[in-house]
């Protein structure tokens, strides 16, 4: 769930002089990683069998995820003011750079966590075209992860509320749609193309925001919808793996993934009690599985059986290493999502914005070099486009908040 969707949803309940505590996965320094082109890539068999699952698995040495796990750290965030006397006293130097270091590895590990998670997912999706069933799978992972959080008190453990509850289903609807619909386009064609796709999010959010809130958008906000809109056209119009299922559904993971954002800023309004983000990305997730399960079986039928797989290895597919896969794209899926929630919690919404326009750029590049994705001229000039209109909405954004301030003043 985005973590700036989060952030809107608490923000119409939260009590000013309350505080929570939120975990979040602390790293002093910058992971240690193998680079990626050192993964050995999934490849297929040209076996010419009938079967539905004709892509098959080469047997070759399986590699490790050499990404040291972090420790699982707390912080207590309060709202309370600074009191006058203090206002005037300098920031020490030290402390700024030790901030800036620490929220430095926070967005690298972000990054990474990003780009390892697309690279495995897109391998385990070649090779296992079932994206519903992978999807459960890692809400599923993601679900024991947060059990294991709450059984070691890493983090409370919430009382949800009827109300709440009711509150909360529609985002999970719109969660589990976004996250499937993804991964539907993401199985379909090139990891670069979803994602130029998934950069006209500003323009659903601009419009369903119009609809829904009554907002209107600013004239700098409107014009920067302009080259985001005219870079996906271009790319889509070069891209050499275009089809029309990987497009339609990346366009609606826009629609379902935009909708529960602007969901997030109406439902919830007058309740006195609230998650913190934590908790409620964890709620979310865990009834998305519950929710997800029966469709993935009645959609794609039992497909991670023990008998399906060994039924499938017997055809050639490398059991083993599809199980290790997924669960390293499960574990990255988690994981950068909790450290997405950590950099907001130290970040403004519009910066983090911007982070995550530079986090789709540094996704798209090292896919297209990890896979040796063709680009054509045409089409890397309209995904660059397409995210420098992404970079000047959010900019514009940033505006758009400055403003009533300076007029108020």
């Amino acid at each position: 769930m985005s973590p700036s969707s989060i952030s809107h949803f608490l923000s119409a309940t939260t009590n000013p002089k309350m505080y929570h505590t939120f975990p979040l996965l602390h790293s002093p320094s910058m992971p240690r990683v193998i680079p990626i082109s050192h993964i050995p890539p999934l490849s297929h068999s040209s076996s010419s069998s009938s079967s539905s699952h004709s892509l098959l698995f080469t047997p070759q040495k399986s590699c490790l995820f050499l990404i040291s796990t972090p420790k699982i750290a707390s912080f207590t965030l309060h709202a309370s003011s600074v009191p006058d006397s203090k206002s005037d006293e300098p920031i020490k130097p030290t402390t700024t750079l030790i901030h800036n270091l620490h929220l430095g590895a926070m967005f690298g590990t972000w990054y990474l966590l990003n780009i390892y998670f697309n690279i495995f997912n897109k391998q385990v999706l070649k090779v296992y075209p079932f994206p519903a069933t992978v999807t459960a799978f890692q809400f599923g992972f993601a679900t024991l992860m947060i059990n294991l959080i709450w059984t070691l008190n890493l983090h409370p453990r919430p009382n949800i509320t009827g109300s709440q509850l009711a509150s909360i289903l529609p985002l999970v609807v719109a969660h589990t749609m976004g996250n499937l619909l993804t991964n539907i386009s993401l199985g379909k064609v090139a990891i670069s193309f979803t994602h130029t796709i998934k950069a006209m999010e500003p323009l659903f959010t601009v419009v369903l925001s119009s609809l829904l809130l009554g907002e209107r958008p600013t004239f700098w906000v409107v014009s920067s919808l302009i080259p985001i809109v005219g870079g996906v056209v271009l790319a889509s119009m070069t891209e050499v793996s275009f089809n029309w299922v990987g497009f339609s559904t990346a366009m609606a993971s826009n629609l379902t993934n935009q909708s529960r954002n602007v969901l997030s800023k109406k439902l919830m309004t007058n309740e006195k009690e609230t998650l913190d983000n934590i908790n409620l990305y964890s709620v979310i997730t865990i009834i998305s599985f519950i929710l997800l399960v029966p469709f993935a079986i009645f959609l794609e039928g039992v497909k991670f059986s023990p008998s399906y797989l060994q039924s499938a290895a017997s055809e050639g597919l490398n059991v083993r290493e599809l199980c290790m896969r997924s669960v390293l794209a499960a574990f990255c899926f988690h994981a950068y999502q909790q450290v997405s929630y950590g950099i907001l919690e130290m970040v403004s919404p519009v910066s983090h914005s911007v982070g995550n326009c530079v986090k789709r750029v540094v996704v798209i590049a090292s896919s297209v070099i990890f896979f040796k994705t063709p680009l054509s001229l045409i089409n890397t000039l309209g995904t660059a486009i397409a995210l420098v209109g992404v970079f000047l909405y959010s900019r514009a954004k940033r505006i758009k908040s400055i403003l009533p301030k300076t007029k108020t003043a």
